[in-house]
């Protein structure tokens, strides 16, 4: 119950944005078709955006044990070139939104969300959405 209130209020008090954001940069991707493999990273990361408490973003290497595309070589550079081009605005925006949200002590859990999504969207190549482990 916890969890489904922490997400509604984040979708309401700027998750929505941030998601949308995400997909913008998803849109854009897959309409240069060159674009398509961050095309797919920003749709599951988007989506992540939207509600993200109960779930983590995690690096598939480190959840499968072993390397595939995304995570290998191909993966750096292709993270490198996202950061060029969309990472560091989305980082941007993260980072703002965490800074408004640290300004009152409710928004604590969500500045910290927006932290994690901030580093999130500096290198979303070979990262994975995953429900939080207890």
């Amino acid at each position: 119950m916890l969890r489904f209130l922490l997400n509604l209020l984040w979708f309401l008090l700027g998750g929505f944005v941030m998601g949308l954001g995400w997909w913008l940069a998803g849109l854009v991707a897959a309409i240069t078709i060159v674009g398509i493999p961050w095309a797919r990273a920003c749709f599951v990361i988007g989506n992540f955006s939207f509600w993200p408490f109960g779930y983590e973003a995690m690096s598939r290497r480190e959840l499968t044990g072993r390397m595939d595309l995304g995570t290998g070589p191909l993966g750096l550079v292709g993270n490198v070139i996202w950061f060029l081009l969309a990472g560091w605005w989305l980082a941007i925006g993260h980072l703002s939104a965490a800074v408004a949200c640290f300004v009152t002590i409710v928004g604590i859990p969500f500045g910290i969300q927006h932290i994690k999504l901030a580093l999130i969207a500096l290198a979303p190549i070979g990262m994975q959405v995953v429900p939080v482990r207890r």
